[in-house]
C-alpha cells in the first residue's frame, strides 16, 4: 500500500492574499464554499481535483531561500509562453528563463516570492 498526496502547504505571510492570486493562475483549484477564506486569516486554501488541496499557511518569518520542493504548471488551452505573459500579467516575476524554442520551462515567483515552473503545454497521455 502506497500514500496518496493530499494537501500541498505554502508557508505565507498573508495567506488569504496568496489564496485569491493562487485562485487566478489555477483553473482547476477552487475556494471551497465551507472555509472562511479570510483577510487576517492564520489558514486559507483552494481545493484542487480529487479532494486535493492548496493551502496557504500563516508564519512570521519571510521566505529567505529558494524553494526545496515547487509546483509546475502544464497550461491547457494556451501555449506555454501565452500562459507565462498570463501569469506575469497577474503579478508574477520571472525568475529564471529557461525556454528554448519548444522545449523547456520558465521558472517564476508568486507575490511572496515562492518559485514555480510553467512548462510546455498538457497533452493528455504525453510528458
Amino acid at each position: 500500500m502506497a500514500s496518496r498526496a493530499s494537501n500541498f502547504c505554502i508557508d505565507a505571510a498573508d495567506p488569504y492574499a496568496q489564496t485569491m492570486w493562487w485562485a487566478q493562475v489555477l483553473e482547476d483549484f477552487v475556494q471551497p464554499t465551507q472555509w472562511d477564506n479570510e483577510p487576517g486569516a492564520d489558514e486559507c486554501g483552494l481545493a484542487g481535483p480529487d479532494d486535493r488541496y492548496l493551502l496557504f499557511l500563516k508564519v512570521p518569518e519571510p521566505k529567505t531561500v529558494k524553494n526545496r520542493m515547487h509546483i509546475c504548471l502544464r497550461p491547457t488551452d494556451r501555449s506555454r509562453d501565452e500562459e507565462v505573459d498570463r501569469i506575469v500579467g497577474l503579478g508574477a516575476t520571472l525568475v529564471n528563463d529557461l525556454r528554448d524554442g519548444d522545449k523547456g520551462w520558465a521558472v517564476l515567483a508568486d507575490p511572496e516570492g515562492n518559485e514555480f515552473c510553467v512548462l510546455t503545454p498538457y497533452r493528455p497521455g504525453g510528458a
